[in-house]
């Protein structure tokens, strides 16, 4: 999960979230002097308005989206913090789905299965909205990230000391998640799932 580090030998966590910033629009265009010369003087150059342009339904869209990214983060934290208690359940209620629930629930098992927990969290900085597409036949929201890993460590459960042996990832890392409006199976009511985490390199 962009960016835990590989988790078929590390698992990772992500937890809190910055304020959210987007910055939309057309650039201003130039006023002409109506001061009549001999000689032409260019326009101002246009620049971009410096306030967000979403619409109303749009930034509540992104006020949702945002906070579900916020509870299915430290779900995953809670998770991997602890295995033996992790469950599907409580991550799809906090809003993990999609084939991001496929992989969290992968990487607790795996860790289970060899008395590993991810010790720390993951913190999240500089978010963003990269998309809004409310008309889509599942409308989503994308948002960017930087991840600090840094304090994160993978522990043996009986004793508490690291496993050894465990590759460097890096401590910083950009992703973007997608974050869809939908409902479980077999129901009707909607709501907003982290579904993937693309790795967009280091941050």
């Amino acid at each position: 999960m962009p960016r835990r580090p590989a988790l078929t030998t590390a698992a990772a966590a992500l937890c809190a979230l910055t304020a959210l910033t987007a910055c939309q629009g057309s650039p201003e265009a130039g006023q002409p002097n109506p001061t009549a010369t001999t000689t032409t003087s260019p326009a101002p150059t246009p620049t971009a308005p410096s306030t967000p342009t979403w619409t109303t339904e749009e930034q509540a869209a992104i006020t949702a989206a945002k906070s579900r990214y916020l509870s299915a983060r430290t779900a995953i934290d809670t998770a991997l913090n602890n295995p033996p208690a992790a469950t599907r359940e409580k991550l799809l209620e906090a809003g993990t789905g999609g084939k991001w629930l496929v992989q969290v629930l992968t990487d607790v098992q795996f860790n289970l299965d060899r008395g590993w927990y991810s010790d720390g969290k993951v913190s999240l900085e500089g978010v963003s909205v990269a998309s809004v597409k409310l008309k889509a036949e599942q409308p989503e929201v994308r948002l960017n990230a930087c991840l600090d890993t840094s304090k994160i460590s993978l522990r043996y459960k009986a004793t508490r000391k690291p496993v050894p042996g465990i590759p460097a990832n890096g401590n910083r890392h950009k992703v973007q998640a997608q974050i869809v409006y939908a409902p479980l199976v077999g129901q009707t009511a909607k709501k907003w799932f982290l579904i993937d985490e693309k790795d967009l390199g280091s941050c």
